[in-house]
């Protein structure tokens, strides 16, 4: 709950920080790894040096999309609304699941599915009135989802390699690569990295501490002992506690049926959670 709560603003800090996409992305790591880094070196040094060559690469890869995600996904708050960018990257599931599927299969049974379905279902109509709008909504849209993909393949690969590395020396890793693409990108652009007004480095800031470290690294964390179906399917909830925080601060009124959507996904993660948490007791029974 704390990291679904922490992520949920990613969205409005984003927002909130007057600078291109590419160069929020960059802080928003670079800033994680330098608060990362003392505690990686006093607690995480020795394994470090001890990491082989293999899961270095894989660490690095998904570092690469997790970068890819933060570019195209903060790229879409400038084209569509947060709720509509928020619920659109939220639909990791259909690939986590899948992937989790034939990859280290871990399935979900029939009542998780349900319970999935519906989250998956609340979001879309959370986000249902700019899928009808054309132009730079719909282009929005495109990119959300494109992020949507690219998270996906880092959970994934976060669930492999979490089973044999330390939350620390992990994040560290492919906070720091994804680092390293977001410079070269924002080079190949020609992005600007300085100057910003003060409050945006403020907002850098918070984006590295809260969906960062409290968000991600929290959910990384979780990869170890959870599937990754529901690490992925509870951060469902983050559409919900972005579109109540974009009421009070951007004064985006929410719909009917955003309203319902909300609710709807509340339901679906209370039916999904529940589902696994008893399939595991009935796993840990039988054992």
């Amino acid at each position: 709950m704390l990291g679904v709560l922490a992520a949920g603003f990613s969205s409005i800090f984003t927002k909130l920080a007057e600078a291109p996409p590419l160069i929020i992305a960059v802080y928003r790591l670079g800033f994680t790894v330098l608060i990362i880094a003392a505690p990686t070196y006093f607690s995480g040094r020795k394994e470090l040096c001890r990491i082989n060559k293999k899961d270095f690469v894989f660490a690095c890869l998904s570092g690469v999309f997790l970068a890819l995600h933060f570019a195209v996904w903060i790229s879409s708050l400038n084209y569509t609304s947060v709720a509509s960018s928020t619920v659109l990257v939220t639909m990791q599931p259909l690939f986590v699941i899948t992937g989790g599927y034939f990859l280290y299969k871990e399935r979900v049974g029939r009542q998780g599915l349900v319970g999935a379905a519906l989250a998956l279902g609340g979001s879309i109509l959370i986000g249902i009135n700019d899928f009808q709008v054309g132009g730079q909504a719909l282009l929005g849209d495109v990119l959300a989802f494109a992020g949507a993909f690219f998270v996906a393949v880092y959970v994934l690969i976060g669930r492999h390699l979490r089973f044999r590395m330390a939350l620390l020396p992990y994040t560290f890793i492919v906070y720091g690569a994804a680092t390293l693409v977001l410079l070269l990108l924002n080079v190949v652009f020609g992005s600007s990295f300085y100057p910003y007004p003060t409050m945006t480095w403020v907002w850098f800031l918070c984006l590295a501490i809260f969906p960062t470290i409290f968000g991600h690294s929290l959910f990384n964390w979780a990869l170890k002992y959870v599937k990754a179906a529901v690490v992925s399917v509870s951060i469902l909830g983050e559409p919900v506690g972005a579109t109540i925080l974009a009421y009070f601060i951007f004064q985006e009124v929410p719909t009917v049926m955003q309203l319902a959507g909300g609710c709807i996904i509340i339901l679906g993660l209370y039916i999904f959670i529940t589902s696994q948490l008893k399939a595991q007791l009935q796993q840990n029974g039988g054992s």
